[in-house]
């Protein structure tokens, strides 16, 4: 009875090695770093970012200007004056504070930009991985670029070229 419980453990085991599923790589730093819609819109994205960068900058600047003007002036002023640069600074530290959530926030005006510029192409190579896919049975697609566990891989299961290529690009 051991023997048969036994064989028949070794048969279902058998029977799913024997199913083995196909694994790809794709390298998606690689693919981006060849589209170059993709570099246009990421130069976009960074040009923005350091003008809007040099908007919350000024503003903060602004803040510390009043900041040193308020201490230097502090023993000749009145209390209702201090009180009233007092509330000067700190409404321009939070006015530089909301610039910097309404542009760098989580729904702020560059994830906004970067989502109308970067999801159509992501998008785009994620149909064309698709489709790839399907159409060589793989079962799996490891993205290398973010997979930190992948030690080794070899290159003949990488499909980063024949994502491009069906997307239009040579490399």
């Amino acid at each position: 009875m051991k023997k048969f419980a036994l064989l028949l453990i070794m048969c279902i085991a058998g029977l799913f090695t024997a199913h083995a599923q196909k694994f790809a790589l794709v390298d998606m730093d690689y693919i981006m770093e060849n589209i170059p819609s993709y570099q246009q819109a990421n130069n976009e994205l960074n040009q923005l970012s350091q003008q809007f960068q040099q908007e919350v900058e000024a503003k903060i600047k602004e803040a510390e200007t009043l900041y040193k003007a308020y201490q230097k002036n502090a023993a000749t002023m009145s209390s209702t004056q201090k009180t009233q640069k007092e509330e000067a600074i700190v409404a321009k530290e939070k006015e530089a504070a909301e610039l910097r959530k309404k542009y760098f926030g989580p729904e702020g005006e560059m994830v906004k930009k970067q989502e109308a510029l970067i999801s159509p192409i992501q998008d785009k190579i994620y149909e064309a991985i698709k489709q790839i896919s399907l159409q060589k049975g793989y079962d799996v697609v490891v993205d290398r670029a973010s997979a930190s566990s992948v030690v080794f891989a070899s290159p003949r299961i990488d499909i980063s070229n024949e994502v491009l290529s069906k997307l239009g690009y040579s490399n």
